[in-house]
C-alpha cells in the first residue's frame, strides 16, 4: 500500500517556508521528494520529521547542514540510550545470581 503524498507547494505555503528549504533537504538526503506529473510531494511517512527540520530551521535557523549533524548525533544518543538499557538488564542477570 503506497503512503499518502503531499505537495510540497501547500506544505511551504502553510509554514511559510521557501520550497527551496525542501530541496536542499532532499539534497542532503534528509527526506525523499516524489515528482508526479511534474509536481513535488513528500511521503506522509515523512512529514513528522519534515515539521521537526522545518521548525529548527524556521524557529532556530539551522541550516541543512546543521540539520543533518543534529538529526545524525540525536540518532547516536538514542542507540547509545538502547545500549544502556541492555546492558542494565544484563547486568541485573549477573547481579541476581
Amino acid at each position: 500500500m503506497q503512503a499518502a503524498l503531499i505537495a510540497i507547494q501547500q506544505y511551504c505555503s502553510v509554514h511559510e517556508i521557501e520550497s527551496n528549504f525542501i530541496d536542499s533537504l532532499a539534497d542532503e538526503g534528509l527526506i525523499a521528494i516524489t515528482i508526479v506529473e511534474g509536481n513535488s510531494f513528500i511521503s506522509e511517512e515523512q512529514l513528522q520529521d519534515l515539521e521537526l527540520y522545518t521548525r529548527w530551521y524556521s524557529e532556530m535557523g539551522v541550516n541543512t547542514a546543521g540539520i543533518d549533524v543534529i538529526r545524525h548525533l540525536l540518532e547516536r544518543v538514542r542507540h547509545m540510550q538502547l545500549e544502556i538499557i541492555s546492558l542494565r538488564q544484563r547486568l541485573q542477570l549477573y547481579d541476581g545470581q
